[in-house]
């Protein structure tokens, strides 16, 4: 048999199901005789579609059929494997093999590292698969590397093109000399080579059966000079997906690509982004025209109106002619089956979207699948769907590094890497395949423990610094406990955990730390890791990793580790097996191609999200793609743009966006814009579902809070209180009764900064040490304050910011010691603890430092790292403290002051600045109650006063502890949830 005298092209409109289309058309040609079906060979573009096809031909047949071979050969990124039938075993001159891919991004990283020595294995990684990404596209093409050395650039570019030119090396010389070494070549030219090689076979003798490529839009050369043998076979056709046939000429023209400008010689950047451009290349590649592509003739009934094709063929015009759009008949502006739901918020997006989903699943026989690039939105929806027990088949998959088992390999880096700093070694002792099965209970008992006990400031770096803080004494008896009960499981978790930090101090190659990795992993999840298909694959990427580690970067620190794997595992996609419901899907773009259903829901559609935003090239600027002849970054919005454009033709589709993102406010996409503005009053909405997505959580009726005012009985109020918690009981009783009745305190943060409490705690401790010295000597007390920030403990940046601020107010308090000795007043007592019965309650505090004034009455200090109270605070009763450690002194309650001595002085010593110094006296009381202070022999009266008034209707009595907010007081919001504050604050409720 001959070739054709012109070649065999179809293309099935968008507004038709094209695999349901598709393959009633090859039953028709085809389907009469079993044999020549079973001969035949349908190529498609990738596996989802091949699944797509496959089960066309299942609901088509009625019964059982020889279904004709089904190939994939390959989409456009490349991430599909060139089917086993187009490559026969046998061949006198067999094409050398692909190398292997995560072997590639080795070596070309090893590559990298030694042309910019000192990157991090990790960088490295990231720079060598995008230069594998240059060599591939340049492969694609078919253009010759030495491209890059040619190019003609102007002056203000040659420089900067130099100096990546210089890192093109790698592939210039390098990279081919590696290919060598190894006896392989590139998947992409492999894939170059063996379409040719088919194309020629076929020439010389065409195959015994039917060969049909549909649904491929890839404008690669090899790939368009097998389409056109395939469509020049006696029995071969192409059929293309969704060939717009009804624009008209112009508007065909005006897609691009140009002539070259007669003046200066260069092209005008096509409209790339335009759904049909890749399909007009593609057809300009392969030597046809738009007239020599017929309309495929058989349909199905899974396909929408005629006239639907029409209309989205006018809202994607070129710009230049969307004026057109002012002169349609209503007619052509008609999207009869397509509505529009725009909500607030993407978890009301996907909930909206759940709903119409089972409202899918509730009408027999009804099909319907969600579209979108969106994961996060996928995710939602199927979380949604599985509340009424629809697990739907979400086909886009998962990156592995986002999976249980890439997560806790992940963790394990991050926690060798962080020298098992609190957070990343608490992600990893509580990751959910860690001791997994029947120790796992006592196992999360003891990282509970651990887990309180690292509240609060950093230890010491690596399992030595847990080993000393646990070693540490506990400040009360409950403390003591929980260290006692994590000392005791500690061992255990410290054998898994001591081979990853020898492992990472001796393994100083990428291949040593991947076996680490990989061993520890099954010690601390019992094998759990490699389980199921999630784990499969993180075995397999794994084991791939560690096989050529050998080839890859040299310079391998451990700090770079968790970003090499998070790169590696992030680029695997687990999809789950095949399962779920049989009428509902979640489809990635990709997935989505000649997929169809009876409702198609096409979400997250915002400029961003879809189309997508191009990912920049770290090596080739537009410009330079456009001298190489590179297709430009926005080829890809084109693509997105065709797979919305073939989605819009299902029988019915519901699009939708919501108004505001994860990070703000969110521009609608281009092509919702589109639709939107040829529509006009024919744009029809779906609030339908927005009503029922708000309403479906919405209770009957609501009751908010009252302000809360608890009157627990008088055996549980409390008879001892500290002098601290007098000023919360005033200003927040409810806060006084969460902490002090409910005995509710607030968990410091993991690994949390130095606040002020422990600022204050640790300037205490100085001046108490430096105090019991009693020699006041003032670089005894630098030395000390030095040595504190020292301490392994001690952030570097608060070593950095507040260490010179401390140093100099130390150094303040020194001479002010000294000032006051040399006037009479000496120091009797620091961290002085007392207690006295006070209107019927044990009054307790401590003393930050107690002086004996010239006079023989005692002066009390208290020290503060920030602003002290204000005289109007204390004179309100807000902050009794040092009145009532005067109070304590005068009943005789501090031992060794002798008897009953009465306070002459109150002051606070702060360590902030002010005007030009750091530390400075403040003092709530003054002789004559100048500057509207207290009388200073009235304070401790005044103090003594304040606390009887409280006591007797708090302590002693049965007020309700009533929840107040006092402007007067620092309020830091720990009980405000307790509170239920946003329930009745400024509400006005009596």
């Amino acid at each position: 048999m001959g070739e054709r005298s012109r070649p065999a092209l179809y293309t099935i409109p968008a507004h038709r199901a094209f695999a349901d289309a598709l393959v009633t058309g090859i039953l028709a040609r085809h389907g009469g005789d079993v044999r020549t079906l079973a001969q035949g060979m349908v190529l498609l573009s990738s596996n989802r579609a091949v699944r797509a096809v496959r089960d066309a031909f299942v609901r088509q047949s009625g019964g059982g059929l020889l279904l004709p071979r089904l190939v994939t050969i390959g989409d456009p990124d490349l991430g599909e494997q060139v089917g086993g039938a187009l490559d026969p075993l046998g061949e006198d001159d067999p094409i050398a093999p692909a190398i292997a891919p995560v072997r590639r991004q080795m070596i070309l990283a090893r590559l990298v590292q030694e042309v910019k020595p000192g990157t991090d294995a990790a960088l490295a990684l990231q720079l060598g698969q995008a230069l594998g990404s240059v060599l591939d596209q340049l492969q694609v093409e078919q253009l010759p590397v030495d491209a890059l050395r040619n190019l003609d650039l102007s002056a203000e570019l040659s420089s900067h093109w130099q100096v990546s030119l210089n890192l093109f090396e790698i592939l210039l010389s390098r990279w081919p000399a590696e290919l060598a070494r190894l006896g392989c070549i590139d998947l992409a030219e492999r894939r170059n080579r063996l379409f040719d090689r088919l194309a020629a076979r076929w020439r010389e003798a065409p195959p015994a059966g039917f060969v049909v490529a549909a649904g491929i839009s890839t404008t690669a050369p090899a790939v368009t000079r097998l389409l056109r043998r395939v469509a020049e076979l006696p029995d071969g056709m192409v059929v293309f997906a969704g060939l717009d046939q009804n624009m008209d000429e112009t508007a065909w023209e005006a897609i691009g690509p140009f002539d070259p400008d007669p003046l200066t010689g260069r092209s005008p950047v096509p409209h790339e982004t335009h759904p049909q451009y890749a399909l007009k290349r593609l057809l300009d590649r392969m030597g046809v025209t738009r007239d020599d592509v017929a309309q495929w003739r058989w349909g199905s009934e899974h396909d929408a109106r005629a006239v639907r094709g029409r209309n989205i063929s006018n809202a994607m015009l070129p710009p230049r002619l969307t004026g057109r759009w002012r002169d349609l008949k209503t007619a052509d502006r008609s999207l009869a089956g397509v509505e529009a739901l725009e909500v607030a918020t993407p978890g009301e997006e996907a909930q909206a979207i759940a709903i119409a989903l089972r409202e899918a699943v509730e009408t027999p026989e009804r099909t319907a699948a969600l579209v979108t690039p969106d994961r996060q939105l996928a995710t939602r929806v199927s979380a949604h769907l599985r509340r009424w027990g629809i697990v739907a088949d979400d086909s886009a998959g998962q990156p592995l590094s986002r999976l249980p088992p890439g997560t806790l390999l992940i963790a394990m880096a991050e926690a060798v890497a962080e020298r098992f700093a609190p957070v990343a070694l608490l992600t990893l002792l509580k990751h959910p395949l860690v001791m997994r099965g029947d120790a796992r209970l006592a196992w999360l008992e003891g990282v509970r423990g651990l887990d309180l006990l690292l509240r609060g400031p950093r230890p010491q770096a690596g399992l030595v610094g847990i080993d000393l803080m646990l070693a540490a004494r506990g400040p009360d008896d409950r403390d003591r406990r929980l260290r006692e009960a994590v000392r005791a499981w500690w061992p255990e978790a410290r054998s898994l955990l001591e081979p990853l930090e020898e492992g990472a101090r001796i393994a100083s190659d990428l291949a040593g730390q991947l076996a680490m990795i990989r061993t520890q992993a099954s010690a601390l999840s019992g094998d759990m890791v490699w389980s199921g298909h999630q784990g499969h694959a993180a075995a397999d990427i794994l084991a791939e990793m560690e096989a050529f580690a050998s080839e890859g970067p040299r310079q391998a620190d451990i700090r770079a580790l968790p970003l090499l794997l998070e790169q590696m595992l992030g680029g695997v996609a687990v999809r789950p097996p095949q399962g779920g419901h049989p009428r509902v899907a979640i489809l990635g773009l990709i997935e989505a191609q000649l997929a169809q259903a009876d409702l198609m829901i096409l979400g997250g559609l915002n400029e961003g999200t879809w189309p997508g935003l191009p990912a920049p090239d770290p090596w080739l600027a537009p410009r330079l793609r456009r001298e190489l002849g590179l297709p430009g970054l926005e080829s890809r919005i084109g693509l997105a743009a065709h797979d919305f454009a073939s989605a819009l033709g299902a029988p019915n589709v519901l699009i939708t966006r919501a108004r505001r993102g994860s990070g703000g406010p969110a521009v609608a996409s281009r092509f919702w814009l589109r639709l939107k503005a040829m529509a006009g009053a024919q744009w029809k909405t779906a609030d339908r579902y927005a009503l029922l997505a708000r309403a479906i959580d919405r209770p009957g009726s609501h009751r908010p809070e009252r302000r809360p005012a608890p009157v627990p009985p008088l055996a549980v109020r409390p008879r001892v209180i500290p002098v601290t918690d007098v000023d919360r009981l005033k200003a927040d009783p409810y806060a006084f009764y969460a902490r002090r009745i409910l005995r509710l305190a607030r968990l410091d943060p993991v690994d949390a900064d130095a606040g002020p409490a422990w600022r204050g705690t640790a300037v205490h401790d100085i001046l108490q040490r430096w105090a019991e010295e009693k020699r006041f000597d003032p670089a005894d007390l630098e030395a000390r304050a030095r040595a504190m920030f020292e301490r392994p403990d001690v952030h570097p940046l608060l070593r950095a910011l507040w260490q010179p601020r401390l140093i100099e107010a130390i150094r303040w308090i020194a001479a002010e010691v000294a000032r006051d000795k040399s006037e009479g007043r000496t120091i009797v007592a620091v961290e002085q603890e007392g207690r006295a019965e006070v209107a019927g309650v044990t009054l307790m505090g401590k003393a930050d430092r107690i002086d004996r004034l010239p006079g023989g009455r005692i002066g009390i200090i208290d020290y503060k790292t920030g602003k002290p109270p204000s005289a109007r605070q204390v004179k309100a009763g807000f902050a009794l403290q040092l009145g009532l450690l005067g109070v304590i002194a005068e009943l005789g309650g501090f031992d060794g002051l002798g008897p009953a001595p009465s306070a002459g002085d109150f002051e606070y010593w702060s360590l902030a600045k002010k005007g030009d110094q750091f530390g400075y006296r403040e003092s709530p009381v003054e002789p004559l109650g100048k500057r509207d202070k207290i009388v200073t022999d009235a304070f401790t009266a005044h103090a003594h006063e304040q606390f009887e008034g409280v006591a007797s209707d708090y302590l002693l009595g049965s007020a309700p502890f009533r929840a107040e907010i006092n402007p007067e007081v620092a309020n830091y919001g720990d009980y405000d949830q307790l509170m239920r504050l946003e329930e009745w604050y400024g509400r006005d409720d009596g």
